[in-house]
């Protein structure tokens, strides 16, 4: 029988602070791979993130925006994504702005 959250509360409380420390890792792990239409798959484009079921990287498309394409303009580019898709990346772009900032200056470099 699966643990009450009750019952899990209790036990995390009792854990020591580097036990914690090691449950709030594996959390945020955990979240981090799981946001609503992206997704990131260790091989596939270097492990960066993606729009889910496609090899087009979120940095990829924030730098298209940022030289000045507007979202139809990204649209029309990548026939394959939706608005929807689109709204998906602006938010996990938001959320994880170092990442996107990291990947994009990794890619300009190369």
């Amino acid at each position: 029988m699966p643990m009450t959250l009750d019952e899990l509360r209790t036990h995390l409380l009792a854990l020591t602070s580097e036990e914690k420390a090691e449950v709030v890792q594996l959390l945020v792990q955990n979240l981090g791979n799981a946001w609503p239409g992206v997704e990131k798959t260790p091989g596939v484009v270097g492990g960066d993130a993606c729009i889910a079921g496609t090899r087009i990287p979120v940095w990829d498309l924030v730098q298209y925006r940022r030289l000045g394409a507007s979202d139809a303009k990204v649209l029309e580019a990548y026939p394959q994504l939706t608005a929807t898709d689109l709204t998906h990346a602006w938010q996990y772009a938001e959320a994880h702005a170092a990442e996107i900032e990291f990947a994009i200056q990794q890619n300009e470099a190369a």
